[in-house]
């Protein structure tokens, strides 16, 4: 998210939902190898820009679907046709309407899911805007009120919803105290009514990468992990769900050049799966093929099974 932008403008763009569960054979051509990773952090890998589109308001994240693309600002979204990148249609919020600044979204079914919340105002609220994705117009609400921070991403995946509730270091204009801290950011499972099933952190090590802001983007990918980002960096965070605890697993860190954080869209409607993201800098819209089928998980368990004579006491 965007601190303290005051634009007509708002967020959120449309992932089309499907399996993901792709083989290693989809590795792309172009992916690189690993590069050294701080001690004690995963490997890093590097995606290949393919193309970048102009826009007037890809400033909070982007979505996609199988024919259009969707650049989200604060109270706007703009469909766009993704073979040549013209504008089609725009919904836009009234400057004194409940839009304020949505953050990113997700296609399925032929409806736009988009991220809403009330930054940085306080106390935090959120909701789910649903709008159809062939009209632009609003069909739907679903409203979390005053719940675990700032609703800022939401992905469907396995038979459930996914979102990121974000807090924030940073400490907003005319308040003394910070945004809900950086360290209270979580990830949760939702079931088909918004319900929250399952809720898990994000290592301390991506946070502090995040602070004073928190995590922007979250999208599933072709690999079946969970794809996250930050608000500033050109950087995704590869995640697994834990198999025990409550803290996601960091499996590997992809590079996106040019790329300024923000949200992100695995577009799920073809063959040939590629991110996409913004770079709010310059309201563009960026593609890229992804090392995906490289990125391999920790062959290590973190647990053992001891036998007489090997008991820990």
């Amino acid at each position: 998210m965007v601190a303290r932008t005051k634009i007509v403008a708002g967020v959120v763009a449309g992932l089309a939902a499907g399996a993901l569960a792709l083989s290693a054979a989809l590795l792309p051509a172009q992916a690189s190898a690993p590069a050294g990773a701080a001690a004690g952090e995963p490997p890093v890998y590097t995606a290949t820009l393919d193309r970048s589109y102009d826009t007037f308001d890809a400033n909070q994240g982007v979505g996609v679907d199988r024919d259009s693309f969707y650049a989200v600002n604060n109270r706007t979204i703009t469909k766009h046709d993704r073979a040549t990148g013209e504008p089609l249609l725009q919904f836009a919020g009234n400057d004194d309407g409940p839009i304020t600044h949505m953050d990113s979204g997700v296609v399925v079914n032929g409806r736009l899911y988009a991220a809403h919340s009330n930054y940085d105002e306080s106390p935090m609220e959120s909701s789910v805007e649903v709008f159809d994705s062939r009209t632009m117009r609003p069909i739907r609400t679903h409203s979390f009120g005053v719940d675990q921070g700032s609703l800022t991403w939401l992905d469907r995946h396995d038979g459930a919803w996914w979102a990121g509730f974000a807090n924030y270091d940073v400490v907003p204009d005319d308040q003394t105290e910070p945004y809900g801290e950086t360290y209270n950011t979580q990830v949760v499972k939702l079931d088909d009514h918004f319900q929250v099933v399952e809720a898990w952190t994000i290592p301390k090590a991506i946070l502090d990468r995040f602070k004073p802001m928190s995590n922007s983007g979250g999208s599933w990918g072709p690999d079946g992990r969970l794809w996250l980002t930050g608000h500033d960096l050109g950087e995704a965070y590869v995640m697994n769900v834990p198999s025990a605890g409550s803290k996601l697993e960091w499996v590997a860190t992809v590079e996106l050049p040019e790329v300024e954080g923000q949200g992100i869209a695995w577009d799920r409607s073809g063959d040939k799966p590629r991110l996409w993201t913004i770079r709010r800098s310059t309201s563009q819209v960026l593609t890229f093929t992804v090392p995906y089928g490289s990125i391999s998980d920790p062959t290590t368990a973190p647990w053992q099974v001891l036998g007489p004579g090997e008991f820990r006491e």
